[in-house]
């Protein structure tokens, strides 16, 4: 699906202002990622009362699924992007459905057949994912390489990456094998309640924006922005795996 680059419209501001805003825009990414980066790991809390508990408990593992999306700012950077310039709920509802199967079949499998990968890589891979987003936003492929990379299948292939960052943070709880499955269900039920809440909210908001008219003029911005975060998350989760 073809989308618009903010950069043609007929109230877009120079490149260069958004170039000039960039070292802002990377402090305060810097400073967002670092905590998201704390608050998007196992809270300790949550560690102790799962690895106490055995058997199926289906209302914790929702909250839990709700929890670690809804505070899973990497996720819903992702979410943002996918949807920046969407509009017909039909095209929205397609994009989130090919994110969540996504998600859900590697976060259900790396978990149930313990396939570990390295968290911080992971999460540098699904920082990628935010950059691609971003610089699809702004047309940067059609410009770069004279072609539009299918959406859908990025949004498809990303969302399974996403589904394994999902799966290393349930690893980490050390969940009993007994009621395994049905608790995994429950945590997927979770997530999908928090990313329906989180889109509910990104969508009144864009609507709002939409609606204003110096959308145009801000949406490079905050593309930037976007790509910025991603790439500081990146090199966050990259140091992390070297130093750890």
């Amino acid at each position: 699906m073809h989308h618009p680059c903010p950069g043609d419209g007929p109230r877009a501001r120079p490149a260069l202002r958004a170039l000039l805003s960039l070292p802002l825009l990377t402090t305060g990414a810097l400073l967002a990622l670092t905590g998201a980066a704390a608050a998007h790991a196992v809270a300790e809390g949550d560690k102790g009362y799962i690895q106490e508990i055995s058997g199926v408990h289906l209302l914790p593992f929702t909250y839990l699924g709700a929890k670690h999306m809804v505070t899973g700012y990497d996720h819903l950077l992702f979410l943002f992007g996918v949807i920046f310039f969407l509009y017909r709920l039909k095209h929205i509802a397609i994009y989130v459905s090919l994110f969540a199967l996504g998600h859900s079949t590697t976060m259900l499998l790396g978990v149930y057949f313990n396939i570990g990968i390295n968290s911080y890589l992971i999460d540098a891979i699904i920082g990628l994912s935010v950059v691609y987003k971003a610089l699809d936003n702004l047309g940067a492929y059609q410009r770069w390489f004279g072609f539009q990379p299918d959406t859908k299948a990025a949004t498809l292939i990303f969302g399974l990456c996403h589904g394994f960052g999902l799966s290393s943070k349930i690893l980490d709880y050390e969940i009993a094998s007994d009621g395994l499955l049905a608790n995994l269900i429950a945590f997927n039920v979770g997530v999908e309640i928090g990313q329906l809440l989180a889109l509910a909210a990104i969508l009144i908001v864009m609507g709002y924006w939409r609606r204003r008219p110096g959308f145009w003029t801000h949406a490079y911005t905050a593309n930037v922005a976007m790509m910025t975060a991603g790439f500081v998350l990146i090199g966050y989760q990259l140091t992390g795996y070297f130093v750890a």
